[in-house]
């Protein structure tokens, strides 16, 4: 007889809400194992110019749980997140089309940058927010590879204009330093012990 999922358990007496469109935090928590809905709201993310790194994934996860505040029951858990890529004291934000998409990987290609996630959990009564950032090198692409990727995957919606779990993450990554899933835009080992020390 297979066993309960332990942290779904604890979870029983909560709603866990998560607060992003993102299918590949959908995905997660659904691997995962745990029971939550989907209810994105949406925020102008807009942050202080002299943030820098993970003070800005910090600053817009907990900017997207704000329209949350004053609509939370009780036993709700609000789960909101943001990842940014961070490359010699730069953010790298979403391509709005493909010359910005190509500019972006081109100036990532044969370096190593940072990509940093942060995930918000709100209470009526608590807000906590956790971080975690990975390392990540990119092989010396051609234009032409460029090209393809944005071809057949159009990263637009991605920060830094490409997704670890596509094309260009098959075939191009050197190395990686921290944990996988955080890149994909989620880091599941901190969501699961930030959860499990909040309800336990």
């Amino acid at each position: 007889m297979i066993k309960s999922n332990p942290l779904n358990e604890k979870l029983k007496s909560y709603n866990l809400i998560l607060g992003s469109a993102s299918p590949r935090r959908k995905m997660f928590l659904e691997e995962m194992g745990l029971d939550f809905e989907v209810k994105p709201k949406s925020v102008e993310e807009i942050y202080p110019e002299e943030l820098k790194g993970e003070e800005i994934s910090s600053f817009l996860a907990e900017l997207k749980a704000t329209p949350f505040k004053g609509q939370l029951n009780k036993n709700d858990i609000v789960l909101t997140s943001d990842t940014v890529v961070w490359y010699k004291d730069m953010s790298l934000a979403k391509a709005s089309n493909k010359k910005e998409a190509f500019k972006m990987l081109r100036t990532l290609s044969a370096d190593w940058h940072e990509v940093i996630t942060s995930v918000c959990f709100t209470t009526p009564t608590i807000q906590k927010t956790v971080s975690a950032t990975t390392r990540v090198k990119l092989m010396d692409f051609t234009d032409e590879e460029i090209e393809h990727y944005i071809d057949i995957c159009k990263p637009f919606d991605k920060a830094g204009a490409y997704g670890i779990q596509e094309w260009i993450g098959m075939v191009g990554i050197s190395e990686i330093k921290g944990p996988y899933t955080n890149v994909v835009g989620l880091p599941t080992h901190l969501v699961y012990k930030t959860l499990m020390d909040m309800v336990s």
